[in-house]
């Protein structure tokens, strides 16, 4: 039941400038962990409500939320059963619309989670599909067995693809004896975007949002919506049963022609909304194409390739793989040149799809936390994009490091878990790579102080509290101004008063080296010059390879007073250098 909208925030395109979110930075909220108000242990609207102070104070532009539609929570809310509903888990609508006034109140935006490749099996479309005879029958993707095959034998799905969450991608509906493809988990059946009436219904849907006061929608999985016109199986790999279902799908032949459609019903640019798309598998083409102002598509994507480098080529996420610094900076890098005329960057490390970045990237150990939380903070903000923080990445919080498989909730993490020992790997192998890579190292709940459960509920919380709260929390580091908090929140200030940091050109310098990241950003005669020592080693900075320092002066830093040559562990610096400085190239 969708409730009024009467007494609604409203807001004016004319308040935003045309890309007022190059110069942003943006805050991701999982709202089933960040802050619980009623104490049932798990996060919710009126929590995030009372915090907005707290992301005030940090710096933060845009607030970006996790879903809080309508679920039956089968992927903690990303199975929605209605659009235009909040579900009672978090809240209620007049809450959201109380949270949308409150960061308008303080001049920061509200971006929304579009969830619209896949509904959950529960919403009134999907249902009204399971009958053959309805006019929503081909709002999904059905399809009957595979010639020769009974409904429900072995092989019989349409094709050999296999869901990101294990098992198949089909799924058989007894009462008309069809399968209907399901990307993910069976509870989350495709929308077929082939039909006008789909997309209309979104972008009905997304207007009403935009009409609420919404300022943007970061869209899931969106270059997934426009499927291949031939349906057939895929190639499998060896010790596989399935054949991957993105390969078969992603950067469908129609998906600039659905998000152009999209920006001109929802009036995307003209509102001047920020918009950004999550494209597993997209290329540096592909996102040139999406992000080009000229096409009216969307203002970025999160591209997917560095999150990539530490996984064994051809198999699983959780299959590891050593990660060599020179391999993520040259990656980055390609994207930095690759969109440096056309479209935009996103510049995140984790979310809550990820590990925690100190972690996964940097030394989570108690002498080097830290500081490498601060440099790969630097780093990221160092480079041409528009940053991502996650909940907590602003505190170095940490992985959860669970020993059990009882410990996890996520059902991509089980469903690995119980195919992988199916296969027959080590029990070992299994619980390091969930232990890496699992989503719920991103998912434990805020850790706001040291009281018990981290002040995060006064109940007991949905997922266990990393038990570093007592070290790592909010009041501590606010109070702390040496902390990673009070880094991010000068790196913020700094992007605030430097136009380089947005604007500016980008140079990666020193490239295969096993240690340092070092970065130019210029516009006009202003040069910054970032030199970070990414590894729990010193190392000595090879001084012909960057611009001449000695008279530059240090706009954040790591370390205290230093020489200019050596890097400790984890040291990281931003330079300023002046007009009459040398700026020729640096020595290879």
């Amino acid at each position: 039941m969708h409730q009024a909208t009467a007494g609604r925030p409203t807001h004016n395109s004319a308040d935003r400038p045309e890309g007022w979110w190059k110069s942003s930075v943006v805050y991701q909220i999982y709202p089933r962990s960040f802050a619980d108000s009623n104490g049932d242990g798990i996060g919710d609207i009126p929590g995030i409500t009372a915090k907005v102070g707290y992301l005030h104070r940090l710096g933060i532009d845009v607030v970006w939320l996790s879903p809080v539609y309508r679920s039956p929570m089968d992927d903690n809310g990303y199975d929605i059963s209605d659009y235009q509903d909040v579900d009672p888990l978090f809240g209620t609508i007049a809450e959201l619309d109380e949270l949308i006034a409150e960061l308008h109140s303080r001049g920061m935006k509200l971006v929304m989670d579009l969830v619209v490749n896949h509904t959950s099996d529960e919403h009134p479309w999907f249902i009204e599909s399971r009958d053959a005879a309805s006019p929503k029958r081909n709002w999904y993707w059905w399809l009957p067995p595979r010639d020769g095959f009974e409904p429900g034998g072995e092989g019989a799905e349409p094709t050999n693809w296999g869901s990101a969450f294990s098992g198949s991608a089909w799924k058989l509906d007894e009462a008309s004896g069809e399968y209907f493809l399901h990307m993910f988990s069976p509870k989350q059946p495709d929308l077929n975007w082939e039909n006008p009436d789909v997309r209309h219904a979104v972008y009905e849907m997304m207007n009403w949002w935009v009409d609420r006061g919404v300022d943007g929608f970061r869209m899931d999985v969106i270059n997934l919506i426009s499927k291949p016109t031939w349906i057939g199986d895929g190639p499998v790999g060896p010790d596989t049963k399935y054949s991957s279902c993105f390969a078969a799908i992603e950067n469908g032949h129609r998906l600039n022609e659905f998000l152009a459609e999209m920006n001109a019903a929802v009036g995307l640019s003209e509102r001047r909304l920020i918009t950004v798309g999550e494209m597993p598998g997209s290329t540096i083409e592909s996102a040139r194409a999406v992000t080009d102002p000229a096409n009216r598509e969307l203002d970025m994507v999160f591209t997917f390739e560095h999150v990539g480098l530490d996984a064994r080529p051809g198999g699983s996420k959780f299959d590891l793989h050593p990660l060599t610094l020179p391999a993520l900076k040259q990656n980055l890098n390609a994207w930095q040149v690759g969109l440096a005329d056309v479209g935009w960057n996103s510049l995140y490390w984790d979310n809550h799809d990820q590990p925690r970045a100190v972690s996964r990237f940097g030394d989570d150990s108690p002498e080097h936390r830290i500081n490498s939380a601060k440099t790969l903070a630097t780093v990221q903000h160092m480079h041409r994009g528009t940053p991502y923080v996650y909940q907590g990445e602003e505190l170095g919080m940490t992985n959860t490091y669970f020993t059990h498989v009882d410990q996890y909730q996520d059902i991509e993490s089980v469903n690995y878990h119980a195919d992988a020992i199916s296969l027959g790997l080590e029990a070992e192998t299994v619980m390091a790579g969930l232990a890496a890579k699992s989503r719920d190292n991103a998912r434990t709940p805020m850790q706001w102080d040291d009281s018990l459960q981290a002040g995060f509920t006064d109940g007991i919380p949905w997922l266990p509290v990393n038990p570093n709260y007592v070290t790592i929390n909010a009041a501590a580091a606010e109070a702390d101004p040496n902390s990673v908090f009070h880094h991010f929140r000068r790196l913020i200030e700094l992007r605030r008063t430097h136009p380089v940091l947005v604007e500016g050109r980008f140079k990666l310098l020193l490239p295969d080296h096993e240690q340092i990241w070092a970065v130019t950003r210029t516009l006009g005669d202003q040069v910054l010059v970032m030199v970070a020592n990414c590894s729990s080693e010193p190392t000595m900075m090879p001084l012909a390879a960057v611009p001449d320092l000695a008279e530059a002066q240090i706009l954040l830093a790591t370390h205290g007073p230093a020489t200019l040559e050596r890097l400790e562990p984890w040291e990281s610096r931003i330079y300023l250098l002046d007009s009459g400085n040398d700026l020729a190239q640096p020595a290879p």
